[in-house]
């Protein structure tokens, strides 16, 4: 992933605020020899006190094998993506016509060394976690080993840790162009009120330099 200066965090905190709240994406392991990578959706929680994503998988899961081989993995997360089109983009002394359109995103992708877990207790640990991240108001049953009613599925699944190593993030939202330019793509976004329009006019407008 290129990331340009101006599309780069201006702190760890950023990516860490936004990856909070932005809990699913895509496991990419590399393939056994001869294989391409397994790529698996996944729902995750980030914990970034730990330095580590929790998740888990369904046993019968064919990325186990090549997981085991090459625990080196990355967990990628895109989202508040929009298109936008060129004569949002034109310099004011540009026909309009000559704009070049684009993409904006918000992207976080989480290098990782994946530590698969199946004992009981620490996957009953694991899910408990995950579940408290999604559910903070409660209402589902505490995972318990040997105890009703999960206990008895907790050998359909293994449990996976992902130790983060290495982190890439990139807000590709204008902050190159002027304010002016920018000011133009806001009032657009906003007319067009699509999915995304409103997650990226607010991501482009606050990484203004103060």
């Amino acid at each position: 992933m290129l990331i340009h200066p101006w599309d780069a965090p201006r702190e760890d905190a950023e990516w860490q605020r936004w990856l909070a709240v932005h809990d699913f994406g895509q496991l990419v392991v590399n393939g056994l020899d001869g294989e391409p990578p397994h790529v698996q959706p996944l729902h995750f929680a980030y914990d970034g006190e730990r330095g580590e994503a929790v998740t888990h998988l369904a046993r019968p899961n064919p990325i186990w094998p090549a997981l085991l081989a090459r625990p080196e993995v990355v967990l990628s997360v895109v989202d508040d993506y929009v298109y936008v089109p060129g004569p949002w983009q034109a310099d004011p002394d540009v026909a309009s016509e000559h704009g070049v359109p684009t993409s904006f995103y918000a992207a976080v992708q989480l290098r990782c060394r994946a530590h698969v877990v199946d004992d009981p207790a620490e996957k009953a640990e694991l899910l408990n976690r995950q579940v408290g991240h999604f559910q903070p108001e409660g209402g589902s049953a505490e995972v318990a080993v040997g105890e009703a009613p999960f206990g008895r599925l907790l050998s359909g699944i293994r449990g996976l840790r992902l130790e983060v190593t290495g982190v890439r993030a990139k807000f590709k939202y204008a902050g190159r162009r002027t304010e002016e330019v920018q000011d133009r793509i806001a009032v657009q976004l906003t007319q067009r009120a699509g999915p995304g329009d409103v997650e990226a006019r607010e991501h482009m407008l606050r990484r203004r330099p103060a």
